[in-house]
């Protein structure tokens, strides 16, 4: 892996440019019809009162290029955190140099820290080079395991309903 690469834990200057990262990462996805947050939320979640979530980024030549943004969750089974990795994302012109490997191994280093019992992630299913660089890592892809997810309307009318 090249010396050229820096990963750090991100500061609140770096907020504008994650907010950039993320507007790729939706782009690359083709989601960006369901970006609706700012760059004020980011940064209120990231460095607010209430710390939801942390963030590493990645420096390529002392340029942010890259970044990982993560939260704790929790394992019954294990009766342990975790680290949930909600967004790993590297510039396209940026990827092969290692970047993704080094921000990956520095989360699972955080979680080995912080004694967590497991660091897990979601991949889309078309992302085969997502998937294959993963399964490289070390990654198991859970077949079995499906997401559920309540947004929005849903999410309002759920709340709303008779307890």
């Amino acid at each position: 892996m090249s010396d050229n690469i820096l990963i750090r834990n991100a500061s609140e200057q770096d907020v504008p440019v994650i907010f950039q990262l993320i507007e790729a990462l939706a782009s690359y996805e083709k989601l960006s019809n369901m970006m609706t947050g700012t760059i004020a939320d980011l940064q209120n979640h990231l460095f607010g009162e209430r710390q939801y979530v942390e963030a590493l980024v990645a420096e390529y030549d002392q340029q942010v290029v890259g970044f990982a943004l993560f939260f704790h969750n929790y394992s019954t089974f294990l009766t342990k955190p975790g680290i949930y990795l909600e967004d790993l994302f590297v510039l396209h012109e940026y990827r092969g140099k290692g970047i993704g490997k080094k921000l990956l191994i520095n989360l699972a280093q955080l979680a080995v820290e912080r004694n967590c019992g497991r660091l897990e992630w979601s991949v889309l299913d078309w992302n085969q080079p997502a998937i294959n660089f993963y399964e490289k890592m070390g990654a198991t892809i859970c077949q079995e395991w499906q997401i559920c997810r309540v947004t929005g309307d849903s999410l309002a009318d759920l709340a709303n309903k008779i307890r």
